[in-house]
């Protein structure tokens, strides 16, 4: 137990000391906590409608007056985002896990360069592994254009503490701290359309303006700052709005950024997974790429089964990484045996990360529930509570299973043994897939 003075100007006697530390003693017995002089906390309770509340694993730092717009694919979302690139007037941040040189890629190189010339201050961050084979040239340009760009976490073994597996995962674009877009797509050219050459996978993403913009707007300089970019002044909040659009057009969205930078943030989205499925009383509906869940969101899904509510779970039928393919299958089985309905793509790839329930909570984000984002990856998912939202993510839902294939246990039967064989030792290396 420390022993503070307090008063440090006063000189203390022998006998005061004597009589503090006997106080200290006692007190510690008598199992009387010490004061804690910490600074008081700015998070404050949100008023969240009775019927969304028990939805709300917190009501901590919830932002009112957001306007949320559903994005489908790389049909709608690069033209929103190109679109709010090209009106930007004092700054853009972009923050993605593969920036590719290619078509896409450089439709937006276009329009950055453009913005940087015209004297916007643009910010570009991308992780070095997700990006790998970005020609330097390609980056050159960028940085010659006036654009600033870091490169997060670097392949180099030598530096101080390096980790290869703490990647950025995270995609996210913020202009003018007035618009900002969040969920599952990179700029690369497998997310934009089959009609506009691209590869034509399946990604939901979202434009969200309102407060929560300032959140995303911090978070992205946070992740700046670790990166090793240059220092610039702390988001203000802008002076001029911009009119509801979306999902919610009367602007009355409740929207929280689940992130997970620090330590103790690490299990954010899986506890608010967690929550809201025990919370569930009608459904569940979640798309996932990458679907490795760990024992407890296994169990809590196969327990609100049990419940009566409807579980369904669509994962790609072609992913682009056959090994979490494989262990999707084994990890598939019991939720399967207990009544869970799964379904796989039929398209290229299923990329998503959604989930909606019963139709007043839902989120969209990059969290993939496997292990590389629960420890290594950093993430963001936007979590909202409104029944618009709701409502228009249960309509791409209804989309994307007409586009879909049951999975049962007759399809885990009808596998080959070598198909079988590898599920059950991918399944074995879920840890690091």
């Amino acid at each position: 137990m420390r022993l503070e003075r307090l008063d440090p100007a006063t000189p203390e006697t022998r006998a005061e000391r004597k009589r503090r530390v006997r106080d200290a003693v006692v007190a510690r017995s008598q199992g009387i906590p010490e004061p804690v002089a910490d600074q008081p906390s700015r998070a404050i309770e949100v008023g969240i409608p009775l019927g969304m509340r028990p939805y709300a694993r917190s009501l901590l730092r919830w932002r009112t007056d957001c306007d949320v717009t559903v994005l489908r694919d790389g049909a709608e979302t690069y033209p929103a985002m190109l679109e709010a690139l090209a009106a930007a007037r004092e700054s853009i941040c972009l923050e993605t896990y593969i920036l590719a040189a290619d078509v896409t890629g450089d439709r937006f190189k276009a329009v950055l360069i453009e913005r940087a010339r015209a004297g916007v201050a643009v910010r570009i961050l991308y992780d070095a592994v997700g990006s790998f084979g970005l020609p330097d040239t390609w980056v050159d340009d960028l940085r010659a254009a006036g654009c600033e760009v870091v490169v997060f976490n670097p392949v180099a073994p030598w530096r101080r503490r390096f980790r290869v597996w703490h990647r950025d995962h995270r995609k996210i674009l913020v202009v003018d701290n007035r618009v900002a877009f969040a969920g599952g797509l990179n700029i690369s050219d497998d997310y934009a359309s089959v009609e506009e050459g691209g590869v034509g996978w399946h990604d939901m993403h979202c434009r969200v303006t309102g407060p929560v913009v300032y959140d995303l707007a911090r978070m992205f300089r946070r992740a700046w700052l670790r990166g090793g970019g240059p220092r610039y002044d702390p988001v203000k909040a802008p002076t001029t709005t911009v009119a509801p659009a979306g999902n919610s057009p009367t602007g009355a969205a409740y929207v929280r950024v689940i992130e997970n930078m620090l330590r103790r943030q690490r299990a954010n989205t899986r506890r608010a997974y967690l929550h809201v499925l025990k919370a569930a009383k009608k459904y569940v509906y979640i798309e996932n790429a990458y679907f490795l869940p760990d024992r407890g969101l296994r169990r809590a899904m196969i327990r609100a089964q049990h419940r009566g509510v409807d579980i369904r779970v669509i994962v790609p039928g072609n992913s682009d990484v056959r090994m979490i393919e494989w262990a999707t299958y084994y990890a598939l089985r019991p939720l399967v045996k207990a009544g869970i309905t799964a379904l796989r793509w039929r398209g290229t790839m299923l990329h998503a990360k959604t989930c909606v329930v019963d139709g007043v909570w839902s989120t969209i984000g990059s969290y993939n529930l496997d292990a590389m984002s629960r420890f290594n990856n950093l993430e963001v998912n936007l979590e909202f509570l409104d029944p618009g939202v709701g409502s228009a993510l249960v309509k791409h839902f209804e989309q994307t299973q007409a586009n879909s294939t049951p999975y049962t246990l007759e399809s885990w039967k009808q596998l080959s043994w070598f198909t079988k064989a590898m599920s059950w030792f991918a399944y074995r290396l879920r840890r690091w897939l």
